[in-house]
C-alpha cells in the first residue's frame, strides 16, 4: 500500500488505462452512494486535481452528496494484467451548466449528450492497494453506441429538463439536487 498526497506518473497512467472508474459520495446522513462511470469523461488537470463530467441518468446522488459535503472518492480498479486499485480521496464541488466556469470545463471533454454537471475533485490523499482479488477481465463491449448515445441524442433540451424533473431534482433521501435551479 502506498499513501501519496498527489498524483504521479504512474497513477495517471493507471487512471487513463482504465474503462471504468467508481465514484462514491456521502451526506451527513442518509445512503451512501457508489456509481460505475465510463466513457470519455474523466480528465487529470494536474496531479492535485481532478475532474469528470457528469451524463443524465436515473438518480443524481452525487450532486446532493457533493453540495451537502463535499466528500468524494473515486476508485480506479484495474481488471488487467497489472494488479492495482487506485483510491483518489478528496473534496469536490459540483458545477452545473449555468455556473460561469462550465464552459471552460466541458472544453476539456468530447461534446456529449445528456451532459448535466461536472464534479471538480481537489485530491488530498491517494491510496493503492494489491488488488489480488479483483478478477482479470476483458473489454468486450459497451453499450454507450447502442444505448446511450441513441437515447439522449434525440432530447432537445426541453426534453432533458423533462427527464431531469421526473429523474434527477431530488436524492432517494428527498434531499435537493439543484439541478433545475435558475442561474
Amino acid at each position: 500500500m502506498i499513501k501519496a498526497k498527489k498524483l504521479n506518473r504512474r497513477f495517471r497512467q493507471h487512471i487513463e488505462e482504465q474503462s471504468v472508474f467508481f465514484v462514491a459520495t456521502a451526506a451527513a446522513t442518509g445512503h451512501i452512494n457508489l456509481s460505475p462511470k465510463g466513457m470519455d469523461t474523466l480528465r487529470v488537470l494536474s496531479d492535485e486535481r481532478v475532474i469528470w463530467l457528469n451524463l443524465t441518468g436515473i438518480g443524481n446522488e452525487t450532486a446532493t452528496h457533493v453540495q451537502e459535503d463535499g466528500r468524494m472518492t473515486l476508485m480506479f480498479c484495474s481488471f488487467g494484467e497489472q494488479r492495482l486499485t487506485l483510491r483518489v480521496f478528496g473534496t469536490a464541488k459540483v458545477v452545473h451548466p449555468r455556473d460561469p466556469e462550465w464552459n471552460n470545463l466541458v472544453a476539456q471533454f468530447p461534446e456529449l449528450p445528456g451532459c448535466r454537471q461536472i464534479f471538480d475533485l481537489d485530491i488530498e490523499l491517494i491510496q493503492t492497494s494489491c488488488g489480488s482479488t479483483v478478477p482479470h477481465m476483458e473489454l468486450v463491449d459497451t453499450r454507450v453506441e447502442k444505448e446511450f448515445l441513441p437515447y439522449y441524442e434525440t432530447m432537445d433540451r426541453e426534453e432533458l429538463e423533462n427527464y431531469w424533473r421526473k429523474y434527477n431534482v431530488t436524492s432517494l433521501d428527498g434531499l435537493p439536487t439543484k439541478i433545475l435551479e435558475p442561474s
